[in-house]
């Protein structure tokens, strides 16, 4: 099975107040290896993130005492590197992009089998790279937008936007390859994990929350911009075009 810090089993928060859902969680992750607290409320959540941080998060939006979303931007706040995942009955793609934007980093919808989440959270977890990986790489220079792979920093204009994890490995990809068209099948085997098991729903929702976030910084910027486009290929995936020239 996939490890956590230092090779040592993961730690897992599963944060749920149905104890039919909470049991079966907790026995599932126990059983396959996994170092688990369970807490049903948000606010004991916080408290046990904080004195012992876990590698991984298992939140039920739908909490007796904290909004979920809410809930998943304080941990992300707090422990930057925190693997988020949102279990969910909504079905409404705003909740979940509101899930992700507050720093989630994938989603599942209730009800789910053990095996889909086993499976989800392993690739997740093997693609957490070493924190030195990627230490003397160049920066990618794209205009006026700057890819930082090695202090996994964009920057536009001198001016960092802020960017989840997921966001700036996606940027980074087709940054690597610009001009070029990136398949979707690639970006969810870079970007998540090659042997990803479930929808690629997930890729949509945090290429848009990546685009609104470039746009952002473009349209708050004291002067007219030079950035490189996201550019959609229906049936293939994206394609990151050069800036135009002045």
């Amino acid at each position: 099975m996939s490890t956590g810090t230092a090779g040592r089993p993961p730690t897992a928060l599963v944060i749920e107040d149905d104890d039919t859902i909470g049991r079966h969680l907790e026995r599932g992750l126990r059983g396959n290896g996994y170092t688990t607290t369970w807490c049903r409320t948000g606010s004991s959540a916080l408290t046990a993130a904080h004195h012992n941080p876990p590698d991984l998060v298992l939140l039920d939006l739908g909490l007796p005492d904290l909004d979920g979303i809410d809930l998943a931007r304080r941990l992300r706040e707090d422990l930057p590197d925190l693997l988020i995942v949102i279990l969910t009955a909504r079905t409404d793609e705003i909740d979940v992009i509101a899930g992700l934007d507050a720093g989630a980093d994938d989603y599942l919808v209730k009800p789910f089998s053990m095996t889909v989440l086993l499976a989800r959270l392993r690739a997740h977890l093997r693609r957490r790279p070493p924190a030195e990986a990627e230490q003397g790489t160049e920066p990618i220079r794209l205009g006026d937008l700057t890819v930082d792979t090695a202090a996994r920093r964009a920057l536009v204009a001198d001016l960092e936007v802020p960017l989840r994890a997921k966001e700036f490995e996606l940027l980074a990809e087709l940054a690597r390859h610009q001009g070029s068209a990136v398949s979707r099948e690639t970006l969810m085997a870079r970007v998540w994990d090659e042997n990803w098991f479930g929808p690629t729903k997930t890729l949509d929702v945090t290429m848009a929350s990546l685009r609104r976030r470039l746009h952002t910084a473009e349209a708050t910027a004291p002067h007219t911009l030079r950035l490189p486009q996201i550019t959609t290929l229906r049936g293939h995936g994206y394609r990151l075009d050069p800036a135009p020239s002045r």
